[in-house]
């Protein structure tokens, strides 16, 4: 039986007698694929037909009975309210700095009518459920808003999911109808600052919920590993260069500082891919709002209390089962140094000082002097830009998907910004300017 048949029966014994549609809601890197349930409440369609079911769905508690209220209208009130505040008219501002969106991601899926879920479909013999479900079940307790489950079926790798919409913070913070640069006005550059005042608002809770139990080390042979995908995939395949015993030499030589400076990093729960693409724009009880409020935890009495309606704010999180225990500084590289949009070297210090204050006042073990703390992230970021173009060299020529190529610049930009003002990093500077000379020489910020 194929996977979407068998999908279709899986969903039919969980909502015995409704009537719905299966429509494709978005896909990623791996052979997970994600569908959208639109239940026929009256006006619900799907490119791939409908599918008969009576009755009230079973099990669900009063929460997913909320999210499944109809809100396709208000999804798409949404969209359109989102890229109105964070892209205002440049009548409404004068110029600022700006920022370069990558091309919009065209994954996700608009629809209209009816109660809506998620259903993940994951094939055993390719994927395990079981990290995702765990790592769900992390950080739903610390109080960010992650789809929660309402159905699993580990043995056929279906997972029933709440729906938190269309709107990605890149599709939020891009502005289709334009290529290239895109001057920020300072109305733009204000909600944009809001999101992701809010986005680092979940991430402290996150980190905050964090013990070195529940989640795999982000360890010395993890991160090498990760880095080694730069010469086999990037130089190697992608540049089809073979690098002399002394080229290697030098790699590894700063593959070690990197690790060394990656390791003595304060630890903490690590999503490993928090960016412009897993984070969500949401609906907290069926009320468009924005920017969505993520305000910190509270402590001491009554915290508890707040937990159920601080968990239900923007941003949605998605994309979090390879979470590990690892660096403070590594979900800030994907937030801030994202590989699908770029933001003026200024602006990320500005948002980074301002999470840095936040995780002061937390307590979470951020270093006292910011300066160090600069370092921390730029050597964190060194790590990840490694690891990325060396997985999205490899998604082309191993798995056949060329959609990354065109981010590929952006990351081997970052890298080499960071590497050109750190003495540390200096022999991997220069190796890449043996590979491929820049057309401009590196400009940015040191502490």
């Amino acid at each position: 039986m194929q996977r979407l048949q068998q999908l279709t029966v899986w969903l039919q014994g969980q909502f015995p007698g409704e009537k719905f549609s299966l429509a494709p809601a978005s896909s990623d890197a791996s052979f997970r694929r994600y569908f959208r349930v639109s239940f026929d409440d009256g006006g619900c369609d799907s490119a791939n037909g409908s599918l008969q079911s009576s009755g009230e769905p079973v099990g669900l508690p009063p929460a997913g009975r909320l999210l499944m209220e109809p809100l396709a209208d208000r999804l798409n009130e949404q969209t359109t309210l989102a890229k109105s505040l964070v892209m205002a008219k440049p009548a409404d501002c004068g110029n600022s700095r700006q920022a370069t969106p990558s091309a919009p991601d065209n994954s996700t899926v608009t629809h209209r009518g009816g109660r809506t879920l998620i259903v993940m479909d994951a094939p055993p013999d390719r994927e395990d459920c079981r990290p995702f479900l765990h790592v769900a079940r992390l950080f739903e307790k610390a109080g960010t808003h992650v789809p929660h489950v309402y159905a699993e079926d580990l043995t056929q790798g279906f997972l029933l999911l709440s729906d938190l919409g269309n709107t990605t913070y890149l599709q939020a913070l891009s502005l289709r109808e334009q290529q290239g640069i895109h001057r920020l006005t300072p109305c733009e550059e204000d909600n944009a600052r809001k999101l992701y005042h809010a986005a680092t608002d979940a991430l402290i809770k996150i980190q905050l919920a964090s013990n070195d139990r529940d989640l795999p080390p982000y360890d010395e042979a993890l991160l090498l590993r990760e880095m080694r995908l730069f010469p086999e995939w990037y130089i190697n395949k992608h540049l089809q260069v073979t690098l002399t015993p002394a080229q290697n030499a030098k790699l590894e030589t700063v593959f070690a500082r990197i690790v060394a400076n990656n390791l003595a990093q304060p630890r903490v729960y690590v999503h490993r891919d928090y960016h412009s693409r897993n984070l969500m724009l949401v609906e907290p009880n069926g009320q468009a709002r924005f920017p969505l409020s993520n305000p910190l935890p509270n402590t001491g009495e009554g915290a508890n209390e707040s937990l159920r309606e601080n968990c239900l704010t923007s941003p949605g999180i998605l994309d979090f089962q390879d979470a590990v225990y690892g660096p403070i500084t590594y979900d800030l590289v994907s937030l801030f140094k994202d590989a699908y949009i770029k933001w003026d070297e200024e602006i990320v210090i500005d948002w980074l000082i301002d999470y840095w204050e936040k995780a002061r006042r937390a307590r979470l073990p951020v270093p006292e002097d910011f300066g160090q703390f600069y370092r921390d992230f730029e050597l964190m970021g060194a790590q990840r830009h490694l690891k990325v173009l060396g997985i999205f060299a490899r998604l082309y020529h191993r798995d056949g998907k060329d959609g990354y190529l065109k981010d590929m610049p952006l990351v081997m930009n970052y890298l080499r910004a960071a590497c050109a003002r750190y003495v540390d990093l200096k022999p991997l500077f220069n190796l890449l300017n043996e590979l491929e000379p820049p057309e401009a020489p590196p400009t940015g910020y040191g502490f």
